[in-house]
């Protein structure tokens, strides 16, 4: 019962708005006093847990976010996706997603994502006629993309916890990625379709698009290499991901500065400051979470949680399901470094007694997240981008909603109910998945 009062006291706190690590240390705090747990006991091994040379890379996959965001690549993508669906009827909306999903293959983050292409595509969607709350609830609905699109750090931080390969992680969610990319696209020009106020662009000649498809291309060569590198290092076996991080780095250093010429001395320093700030507060929250995760273990929480599902049924996908309404709450309160550190070392337990493959619920477990970002009551991703485009909250809900329950909830049951969707690409790459 007390680690059940534990568990309730983070969800408490975290809706009363504490910051998330007090949360976390505050639960941990309830449960050495109230269980007599020894500190010098959980304050080793939460250090040993976190001497892992694969958690250098989370510091720097967050530079290399920042760095593209600020280096000025995302018009040049943009420009390049343009090309083959600008000119159709919503067509500038699904250049919002796919050019999400473009850059989320390069940063890896969702915060980065959403700060790069939503600064970019909101003027261009408001000057085309798009009702803005639509807009909004659309990018910042992609934005999650980069999440799911590898690199990821969230994957990074699963693999790292649940002791799982990073690279099939990462594979893992590649399939569930594309499939969101496209619903999210097909719901947005379903909307859209008699919406009057829309502008198109003028049709073109093939020898003129083909000449264009040519001088974008070019200028976006150097951001789409970034993504080879990264995943082509990664899969082929040449790099470790913290080495392959690391390059990305100094690859985006003279790309910002020389190339796109986006990056100066003073927002270079930004991104340092923001990379040291977001890493100083995630590596205490990993701290702290990695003393609870043990008391957690330690009070056999993981077999509670079964035991409890198993009560109301015993069927596999029964239990699935209310698996995912328990992430999907968790998302909604909490933010994705949070809810993946909380998540993992609890449910990955269960998802293995249920005989659902570790790399499959990577997967499962990453549009959980993704969806809890833009999901109310917290959906930061969501207030972020309304923040953005100066846009009423209240305007985005509606079409935010409509993007969740047809985009969002198809993508996580096929993921959750077919395997397949999630495991075909790591066993194609990978021997032993």
């Amino acid at each position: 019962m007390t680690v059940v009062i534990a568990l309730l006291l983070i969800i408490v706190t975290l809706l009363l708005g504490l910051p998330v690590p007090f949360c976390f240390m505050l639960s941990t705090t309830f449960m050495v006093i109230a269980q007599g747990y020894d500190p010098s006991f959980l304050l080793p091994y939460s250090y040993s847990q976190m001497s892992s040379v694969v958690l250098l890379a989370i510091p720097l996959f967050i530079m290399v976010g920042g760095m593209m965001d600020k280096g000025g690549i995302g018009n040049s993508l943009v420009n390049l996706v343009d090309v083959f669906v600008g000119r159709i009827k919503g067509g500038l909306g699904v250049v919002a997603v796919v050019s999400s999903a473009v850059f989320g293959s390069i940063s890896g983050s969702c915060a980065a994502t959403i700060s790069c292409i939503g600064s970019i595509m909101f003027p261009r969607l408001r000057e085309n006629g798009y009702p803005m709350g639509h807009a909004t609830a659309l990018v910042s609905c992609a934005a999650p993309l980069g999440l799911l699109i590898p690199p990821s750090s969230q994957m990074i931080l699963y693999a790292w916890v649940g002791q799982q390969s990073v690279l099939a992680c990462f594979l893992a969610t590649v399939g569930p990625g594309l499939m969101l990319t496209a619903l999210l696209s097909i719901i947005n020009l379903i909307l859209l379709r008699n919406n009057s106020d829309v502008h198109v662009s003028e049709p073109m000649d093939t020898k003129t698009i083909f000449k264009m498809l040519g001088n974008r291309g070019r200028k976006a060569t150097p951001a789409l290499i970034m993504p080879v590198i990264v995943l082509g290092g990664i899969y082929g076996g040449i790099m470790t991901p913290t080495e392959a991080a690391a390059v990305a780095v100094l690859y985006s250093v003279p790309v910002g500065f020389y190339i796109y010429k986006g990056l100066n001395k003073n927002n270079f320093l930004e991104v340092i400051i923001e990379t040291a700030t977001t890493t100083g507060v995630v590596m205490l929250m990993m701290y702290c979470i990695m003393m609870l995760s043990r008391i957690y273990i330690q009070e056999h929480l993981p077999t509670i949680i079964m035991n409890f599902l198993s009560a109301i049924s015993t069927n596999k996908y029964i239990i699935l399901f209310m698996l995912n309404i328990f992430m999907i709450i968790i998302g909604m309160i909490m933010d994705d470094v949070s809810a993946m550190l909380l998540c993992t070392p609890i449910l990955l337990p269960v998802a293995i007694s249920l005989g659902v493959s570790p790399i499959h619920f990577a997967a499962i477990i990453g549009v959980n997240l993704g969806m809890g970002n833009v999901t109310p009551p917290t959906a930061p991703t969501l207030y972020f981008g309304a923040r953005m485009s100066k846009t009423p909250v209240s305007q985005t809900l509606r079409p935010a909603l409509i993007f969740i329950v047809f985009g969002y909830l198809p993508t996580l049951m096929a993921v959750t109910y077919f395997p397949e969707l999630a495991l075909w690409l790591p066993r194609l790459v990978l021997e032993d998945v």
